[in-house]
C-alpha cells in the first residue's frame, strides 16, 4: 500500500475557525484519493488552556497538548503545517476564555490563581513555538492583478492633514538599548539590585550560544508619562483625535504596562478622585478602561453613577479619543488587544489618515507610538501621503518581506526576559563567570527587556533574502539602523554573511527604517517592487502595512516559512478583523471572512509535498488549485462585506467547483480526471440550487454554543447549510 502523506491543518479561533468547519471537509474530500491525510491539531486559545490543566479535568475533557507536539514536529524534515491565524491573547481575552470554559464545566483555575501557568498561554505563545524558520511573505501575482483590476477604497489624503505620529525622543527602548555578540557560549542571569546592593534574581538562567546577538534596554516610565501627557495636550491643541497604538498581544509583558500608563495619564483626574476605591475593587488599568467598567458592574448603583459621570467629565475636558466601536462606546483606551498597531496604523493610512470618532465620523488623529524603534516608518508613510496623495492600487508596486523570526529571534517584550522594576536600583545581565554584560539604572515601574537572535537563523535569513532577490530579480533592502545598538550588531553579521553568497547582479542594500520606507514607497508609486528584509517586529508590521495598502488586506498574502530542518510551515494571513466577523455571523448569519489565504497556503503546501515526497498527485492538486484560485478572483467570488451576497460558505463552494473543473480538465492523471469529472458536473448543474440553500441560511442570529469553544455540531451545521453541496462533497 502506498505511503500516506500528512498535512497538519491547525484548529484556531474566531472567524478562521468558523471558516474551517466549511472548508476542511472540502479539502479532505479532494485529497482523499491522492494519498494525503489532513491531520487537525488544536492551537486555539481554548485548546491551549484546556491542555495546560489536565489535572483539573475529567478524562472526557482532557485533550492533547497539540502545540507542544507541533513544536516537536517542526524539527522533522517531513513536517508540513498549515497555520491559520490564532488569538494572541491579552489578559482580558484570557480571562474571557477562562470564564467561558468554567461556565461549560471545565474546572480550570481563574487567572489570578495561576498567573505563572497562564503566562505560557498569554500573548504570542504559538508563533515562537512553530516558527522554526524565517518568513517569506508576498502577494501572489493573481492577488496583485485582482487588486489592480478591482481597486479597494483608499481614503483621500490632503496636504493640510493634521495627522501625525508622536513618539518619545529619549529614555525609550530605542535610546537605552545596549547590544553585543557573544564571543563564546555562556549562561546569563538577570538580576535586580536595590539601592543597598541586595540582589534579587529575576531570571536565573538563559543559555547563550557563540555568535548569538543579545540586547537589553529600559524604558523610563516617568518620561513615558510626560510624553503621554504632552501627546494628549498636542492632540487637544490640534483639535484632532488622540489614538494609542501598541502591540499588547505579541509584546504581552511590556506593552500592556505602557497601555496602562497611558490610560492612567488620560484619566488622571478620575484616578485622583477615586484611586483608593479603584484599588479596593481591584481595577487594573493595564487591562484598559474596560477593566474599570467590568468592576463597576458589581458596585453600588449610586457609586457607579458617580464614577460614570466623572468619566464623562474627563472625556469632556480631554481631546476626543479614537473609537474601536462607536456604536458601543468602545474607545481606543478600552482594551489593550483591541488596537493592534500593525493593523490599526495601516488602516488609518489607507483611510486617508483618519480614524473614527464617537459620532462614527472620520477625523485626523495623533497616532501615539511611544518607542522610536519603528514609529518613524509610519511617519514616513504619512509624510509621503500628505505630499503625494493616496497610493493607487491600480498602479502601485509591491513590498514583499523576508523576515527574521526563527528560534524566537527578537521576541521583544513578550516573554520571561521582560520585567517591571519594583523599586529604585539597577537591573543587570551577568554571565556564569559573574561578568557584567549589561547594566541599567531603574526607578520603580521602569520596563526592562532583553532579547536574543541566534546566529544560525541570521545566516538563514541572509540566505533567504539573497535567494528571493535572485528568484524575483527584485532589489532587497535590509531595514537596519546603525544608530541603534542591536542593529549595529546585525549589520556586522549581514555584511559578513552576504559574502558567502553570489550577489553579482543583485541590488542589495542596508538602510535605516525611515530611509527604507521612503525609498520603498517612492518605488511603489513608480510601479516598482522592493523586498523589505527585516527583523521580527518589522516583519510583523510590514507584512500588514504594505499588503493593506496594496491589496486591501494582509489576509491575502502568501506566507511561507521554510523550516530550518527541511519541513514547511504555510501561514494563511492575518486575523485582526476576525472578532468583528464573528459578531456579524452570530447576529445575522453572515460570515465575511475571506479564506483566500487558506487557498494559497494549501496550494503551497501541496507543492512542498510534491517536491519533498515526490507525490505527483499533490503536484496536480497544487497546479489545479492555483488555477481555480485565479478563476475565483477573476469572477469575484470573495465574500462581500454585507449580507445578501455570497459569504464565506458561498466562496468555498465556488472555489470547490472551479477546482473540480480544473481537475476534470487536466490530462496528467487519468484517475483524478475521471473522479472529478462527475463531481464538477454535479456542482455546475446544481450551482443555483446550492447558492440558494447557502444564502437562505443568512439573515437570522446563529447560536454556535460559544465564542472561544463553540459546539462542533452547531458550528458544523451553521457552516454547512446546503444539503445538496454536502452530499456532493461527502460522496467524493
Amino acid at each position: 500500500m502506498a505511503s500516506v502523506s500528512k498535512i497538519v491543518y491547525t484548529k484556531v479561533d474566531e472567524a478562521p475557525a468558523l471558516a474551517t468547519y466549511s472548508f476542511l471537509p472540502i479539502i479532505k474530500a479532494f485529497t482523499k484519493s491522492s494519498g494525503i491525510e489532513m491531520v487537525v491539531k488544536d492551537i486555539s486559545l481554548a485548546g491551549r488552556v484546556i491542555a495546560n490543566f489536565p489535572e483539573n479535568l475529567t478524562d472526557e475533557q482532557k485533550i492533547n497538548d497539540d502545540l507542544s507536539e507541533l513544536g516537536e514536529l517542526t524539527q522533522d524534515p517531513t513536517a508540513n503545517i498549515i497555520k491559520l491565524p490564532n488569538v494572541s491573547a491579552s489578559i482580558p481575552q484570557l480571562k474571557a476564555v477562562i470564564a467561558e470554559l468554567q461556565g461549560k464545566g471545565y474546572n480550570v483555575p481563574s487567572y489570578e490563581d495561576a498567573t505563572e501557568r497562564y503566562a505560557k498561554i498569554l500573548g504570542s505563545a504559538v508563533n515562537p513555538v512553530l516558527r522554526e524558520g524565517n518568513s517569506d511573505r508576498r502577494a501572489p501575482s493573481a492577488v496583485k492583478n485582482y487588486a489592480k483590476n478591482n481597486p479597494h477604497r483608499m481614503g483621500e489624503w490632503k496636504k493640510d492633514s493634521k495627522t501625525d505620529v508622536a513618539h518619545m525622543s529619549s529614555d525609550d527602548f530605542y535610546g537605552a538599548e545596549l547590544s553585543t555578540t557573544m564571543s563564546s557560549a555562556t549562561d546569563v542571569k538577570i538580576s535586580f539590585f536595590d539601592k543597598s546592593g541586595k540582589e534579587r534574581v529575576l531570571k536565573a538562567s538563559t543559555p547563550l550560544e557563540k555568535g548569538e546577538v543579545i540586547d537589553a534596554t529600559r524604558m523610563k516610565v516617568a518620561t513615558l508619562q510626560n510624553f503621554i501627557q504632552e501627546s494628549i495636550d498636542e492632540a487637544k491643541r490640534r483639535d484632532i483625535l488622540f489614538s494609542l497604538h501598541l502591540k499588547a498581544t505579541m509584546m504581552k509583558v511590556s506593552d500592556p504596562i505602557m497601555f496602562g500608563y497611558a490610560v492612567k495619564v488620560f484619566f488622571k483626574d478620575l484616578i485622583a478622585k477615586h484611586g483608593e476605591f479603584f484599588k479596593e475593587i481591584g481595577v487594573n488599568f493595564n487591562n484598559g478602561l474596560g477593566d474599570l467598567y467590568t468592576k463597576l458592574e458589581s458596585v453600588d448603583a449610586t457609586k457607579k453613577a458617580e464614577i460614570q459621570k466623572d468619566i464623562e467629565a474627563v472625556y469632556a475636558s480631554q481631546p476626543r479619543v479614537a473609537m474601536v466601536d462607536s456604536a458601543k462606546g468602545i474607545t481606543n483606551l478600552h482594551v489593550p488587544s483591541d488596537v493592534i498597531i500593525d493593523a490599526s496604523m495601516p488602516s488609518m493610512i489607507k483611510g486617508g489618515g483618519k480614524m473614527w470618532n464617537k459620532d462614527d465620523k472620520e477625523e485626523d488623529t495623533l497616532a501615539v507610538i511611544p518607542d522610536r524603534c519603528y514609529a518613524t516608518t509610519y511617519q514616513a508613510m504619512i509624510d509621503d501621503c500628505k505630499q503625494n496623495g493616496a497610493l493607487d492600487p491600480t498602479t502601485m508596486g509591491t513590498v514583499p518581506n523576508v523576515g527574521l523570526m526563527a528560534k524566537k529571534a527578537e521576541e521583544y517584550g513578550s516573554h520571561d526576559k521582560t520585567f517591571q522594576a519594583t523599586g529604585e536600583g539597577s537591573i543587570k545581565v551577568i554571565d556564569k563567570d559573574n561578568n557584567e554584560i549589561f547594566s541599567f539604572d531603574v526607578q520603580e515601574g521602569d520596563i526592562f527587556r532583553m532579547c536574543q537572535a541566534k546566529d544560525a537563523p541570521i545566516q538563514d535569513w541572509v540566505k533567504l533574502a539573497v535567494t528571493r532577490a535572485r528568484l524575483s530579480a527584485t532589489p532587497a533592502i535590509f531595514w537596519l539602523d546603525k544608530n541603534r545598538a542591536h542593529d549595529r550588531e546585525m549589520i556586522k553579521k549581514v555584511e559578513t554573511y552576504l559574502k558567502d553568497h553570489d550577489t553579482n547582479g543583485l541590488d542589495i542594500s542596508i538602510m535605516n527604517p525611515l530611509e527604507a520606507t521612503k525609498l520603498s514607497v517612492k518605488r511603489m508609486r513608480e510601479g516598482k517592487d522592493t523586498i523589505s528584509v527585516t527583523g521580527n517586529v518589522l516583519r510583523d508590521y510590514n507584512t500588514d502595512l504594505f499588503p493593506i495598502l496594496e491589496v486591501g488586506t494582509s489576509a491575502k498574502m502568501l506566507s511561507i516559512v521554510p523550516l530550518m530542518k527541511g519541513g514547511g510551515l504555510f501561514e494563511t494571513g492575518a486575523g485582526g478583523s476576525a472578532p468583528k466577523h464573528v459578531q456579524q455571523f452570530t447576529e445575522e448569519g453572515y460570515l465575511r471572512w475571506d479564506s483566500l489565504g487558506e487557498f494559497m497556503a494549501l496550494s503551497a503546501s501541496f507543492e512542498h509535498l510534491a517536491n519533498t515526497e515526490n507525490n505527483k498527485k499533490a503536484a496536480i492538486l497544487a497546479k489545479t488549485l492555483d488555477t481555480a484560485t485565479g478563476t475565483f478572483l477573476l469572477n469575484d467570488k470573495s465574500p462581500a462585506r454585507k449580507i445578501g451576497s455570497i459569504d464565506n460558505r458561498g466562496s468555498h463552494f465556488y472555489l470547490a467547483m472551479y477546482w473540480a473543473d480544473e481537475l476534470a480538465k487536466q490530462d496528467s492523471d487519468s484517475a483524478l480526471k475521471t473522479e472529478f469529472a462527475s463531481v464538477a458536473k454535479q456542482m455546475n448543474e446544481n450551482e443555483d440550487k446550492i447558492i440558494t440553500e447557502l444564502n437562505s441560511a443568512q439573515g437570522s442570529a446563529v447560536d454556535i454554543g460559544g465564542y472561544y469553544l463553540p459546539n462542533d455540531e452547531a458550528a458544523l451545521r451553521a457552516m454547512r447549510p446546503s444539503s445538496t453541496f454536502n452530499s456532493i462533497i461527502d460522496n467524493i
